[in-house]
């Protein structure tokens, strides 16, 4: 996992994920038979797990067997299941006004204005500099 350079984080979920699997079947990954992963795929949507938690176990699966075992075949019974997206808290004019009446510092307010007014992310506001805005036309300058 280090030699493909993944997060501390993926490396903790992928090894919880192998763990997972592990204590369904109760051996070593090395020894188990293609038919198995579906049942335990099977196993853990049954069981109330989430569908980004089984999507998380899937993808440490996928790894455990395509790259450190090199059993590529093994996983390609597994897919992934569909997670339903939720639709983001859109606030009203009012609402946003009054969210914005929150800050009293003028750089605060211009921020939460040019987010809420562009659709930007957190990460976006942030990486904003005054060049980036058009003051005569009041638009943004980046893609």
């Amino acid at each position: 996992m280090i030699l493909h350079k993944l997060a501390t984080n993926t490396q903790i979920y992928y090894i919880r994920g192998v763990n997972k699997r592990c204590e369904f079947l109760q051996y070593s990954p090395e020894t188990i038979t293609q038919e198995e992963l579906p049942e335990f795929q099977i196993f853990i949507v049954t069981h109330g797990v989430s569908g980004i938690t089984v999507n998380a176990t899937l993808t440490a699966l996928k790894f455990l067997f395509k790259i450190t075992l090199d059993k590529p075949e093994f996983i390609a019974r597994l897919c992934p299941v569909t997670v339903a997206r939720k639709l983001p808290v859109v606030l009203c004019l009012e609402e946003a006004k009054r969210f914005m009446s929150c800050t009293m510092h003028p750089k605060f307010k211009a921020a939460l204005a040019v987010a809420y007014g562009s659709e930007l992310r957190v990460s976006e506001v942030v990486a904003l500099k005054v060049s980036d805005i058009d003051s005569e036309r009041m638009n943004q300058r980046f893609a």
